[in-house]
């Protein structure tokens, strides 16, 4: 199935930039993995590579690299969790404005690991709301 017909409701939301990077990879892992969640989980990597996820959609970086621990060391074989398209390679200091963006409550107070987290949740939970869920 093309990637255009696929395309996650986040990405629907997100630059056309963002589009376009998911439909490729996604095409391309299809021709060589088959249509299922490898090639999503792949198209998705693709995207982590230069877009982080801020609230219901996703946004350009400013920087292409691995958004996490996980995104660094990949591979097919090795399953981590991830960031959940929360740039966690981002400076406190960026990670802080992308709390504020999202008026997380308590963000002053918050480790690195804690802005992580609390991000994904709320990015999260626009999510579901974005959606109707």
């Amino acid at each position: 199935m093309p990637g255009r017909e696929v395309l996650p409701s986040t990405l629907r939301r997100s630059p056309e930039k963002a589009q376009r990077t998911w439909e490729k990879t996604h095409d391309s892992a299809v021709e060589t993995y088959g249509e299922g969640e490898r090639a999503h989980r792949t198209a998705f990597a693709a995207v982590k590579h230069g877009f982080e996820k801020v609230g219901d959609h996703w946004e350009s970086k400013g920087r292409k690299g691995p958004s996490d621990r996980q995104a660094a060391g990949g591979g097919p074989q090795r399953r981590a969790p991830t960031a959940g398209g929360v740039d966690a390679n981002a400076s406190k200091e960026h990670l802080m404005g992308v709390a504020r963006k999202l008026d997380v409550p308590g963000r002053s107070s918050m480790t690195k690991p804690e802005l992580v987290e609390a991000i994904q949740k709320t990015n999260d939970r626009q999510t579901r709301r974005a959606r109707g869920d």
